[in-house]
This record gives structure tokens, sequence and C-alpha cells, in this order.
């Protein structure tokens, strides 16, 4: 595929790659497009109008709404509901799934997504970003959404992106066969192929975790940051943080490097949400020949039980995830 691709054009040739479709999840994808361009116009002019700061909700993670937080979440469920393609919504900002009536029930898939990760960061014109994850239905279709529709495992993903709101705006997705990353001309709205078939690097020399929570962190995560640090042939490794996990895996996946979020006292299982952000940037880290872990076992391997689970969380290239496990597994 050459570059400069549109996505439209990149998603009419690919149609062969999407499993059991009949273009319900182009559709799909078109209407991710859509909800990430009206959202990027809005970022761009977060400081110019009243969208930044605490909207002065809190969604059902107990944490403050941002303004963009609230509008992102509006923006995606309505681009969605508009083209009556999804028979069920997951969103972080929402308590339950959102059952999606038209079309009789018959729509193959849900959606599950963060609308806006690291909102807290627009109020300081950094990077963020939206998560999502594509599920083919497991109920019959024609009949209402259930909950183990959006309960399944990583690795029944159909499809799985996100978008970066940066210095320039990209959508990076796979439907399990590579990752490729496309950026938004703004001039005339239309999303170009730039980053085909993305790969980690062979080697990585960054680690990206909060260290303001150090001395929270299990022991083995503990001593595989002073690893991280020691000055050998290869290292000390780079220490980068944003707090957007979208921006700092696409970094690391870019450049290649490690994401960390381990447990901690304040959260013992993890603070990242399983379904719709570990499961979907595991499913494109995996895609770019890196891996995703909680310490113990593949993220993709993994049974949720709740929409808005929460497990640590550590993804990047293979073998600096390999080196963490063996670290975390000395004191299992």
């Amino acid at each position: 595929m050459q570059k400069n691709t549109t996505l439209g054009e990149f998603i009419i040739e690919n149609q062969s790659d999407f499993s059991y479709s009949s273009g319900e999840l182009s559709k799909l994808l078109n209407a991710i497009r859509l909800a990430a361009k009206v959202v990027n116009h809005e970022v761009n002019k977060a400081g110019l109008v009243d969208l930044i700061g605490n909207s002065g909700d809190v969604n059902v993670q107990g944490e403050s709404q941002q303004k963009l937080d609230v509008f992102a979440n509006k923006t995606f469920i309505q681009a969605l509901n508009n083209r009556e393609i999804v028979c069920g919504i997951v969103s972080e900002e929402d308590d339950e799934y959102i059952e999606v009536i038209g079309n009789n029930y018959n729509n193959k898939y849900v959606i599950l997504m963060d609308p806006l990760d690291g909102s807290s960061n627009i109020d300081v014109n950094v990077s963020v970003g939206t998560i999502f994850s594509i599920y083919r239905r497991v109920t019959p279709i024609g009949t209402p959404v259930k909950s183990e529709d959006f309960l399944q495992k990583g690795n029944k993903q159909v499809a799985a992106g996100y978008i970066v709101y940066g210095t320039s705006t990209m959508l990076v997705f796979t439907t399990g066969n590579g990752v490729n990353g496309f950026t938004l001309n703004p001039a005339i709205g239309t999303f170009y192929l730039s980053h085909p078939n993305i790969k980690f690097p062979e080697k990585g020399n960054l680690y990206s975790v909060n260290e303001g929570n150090y001395s929270h962190f299990p022991q083995g995560v503990k001593d595989y940051i002073k690893y991280c640090q020691k000055i050998e042939e290869d290292r000390p490794y780079s220490s980068r943080y944003i707090g957007s996990m979208v921006s700092d895996f696409h970094r690391n996946m870019i450049k290649g490097g490690i994401y960390m979020y381990p447990s901690s006292f304040p959260y013992p299982k993890g603070k990242l949400r399983l379904l719709y952000e570990c499961n979907p940037i595991a499913f494109i880290a995996e895609q770019a020949g890196g891996k995703a872990s909680d310490g113990y076992t593949r993220i993709l391997d993994l049974e949720p039980t709740e929409i808005h689970e929460r497990t640590p969380f550590f993804c990047g290239n293979k073998y600096m995830v390999d080196e963490l496990e063996n670290f975390i597994n000395k004191y299992s």
C-alpha cells in the first residue's frame, strides 16, 4: 500500500481482511473517522472556547470529568448511533453499556472506548487521545445486546485502534493484519496513510512510568526500574512519561520502549481499564511485534468479569516486557 493513500481508499481496498464483514465494519471505521475529525477540531480550539477544565461531574470510575471528556463521549456515541452500525457501546464515561436499538438489533458489532484518554492534559496543551476496541457480538443477531457481548477476551477483537491529537492528528488501527497509521490533513479534512505497517524497533531504550508512585510499586517493578537506570553497555534507558497512555504508547511503538502502569497501594488491581484501554493497545502492540502483559499473563488472554475492570499493564518491545516479567516473577 502506497503512502498518501486515503483512509477511505485503504478501507475499501482491504475489506477482504475484515473477517465476516459485509460492509458494517468498514462503516464503523468510517464513523470513528468522522467523530475523530470533530473531536480534533474541538481539541485544537479548546483554549479559545469554554472547553477546558472540569465539567463538575464524576464518572463511574470516581474521576472528575473534564468538559472535553463529555464532548468527546457524546460525539462518538452520536456518530455510532446515527449510522446504526453497532448493537452496543461501552464507554469509560458511562456506568453501564449502551444498548443500540436501531436496525431491529441486526447489527453485528459492539464497540468499547475511552473517548478522551489523558484529558486532564488539555488544560496544559499536551497530547491526548481516543482508544477503541471492536468485537463481533456473541448473542444471536436480532436480539438485544447483553453483557457477554462486551465481556470477551482481548484475543477475540476484530479491530482496535487509537487517535492521538498532537502536533498532528493520527489514527492508528489494526484488523489483525498489521498496524497502519493515518495522519489528518486539516486543510481538507482527510486522513492519509503516513505510517504503513508499523513495527516496534528491534531494540528499545525508553521506559514510561509515573515514578512519583515508585514507593507504592511491587518490589519486582522497583527492581526493574533500577535495572533501567543502571549504567551498562546498553543502559541506562531514558525515562519519558507524558501521562496520556495513547501518547506514551505511540512514542514507544515508533521509537522503541516499554510503558508501565503497575498495581500500587492506591490501586491494588491497577488503574487502567482492561476492556477499552489495555486490550486494544495490547492488540495493536502484538500486531506491531511487541508484547503486553499484566506481569504474569498475556493481556489478551485475561477473562473479563465486569466492563470497567482494571488491571496492571506493561506493554512495549517484547524483550523489554520479558525482562520486566523476569523481575516480577522473582517475587511471585
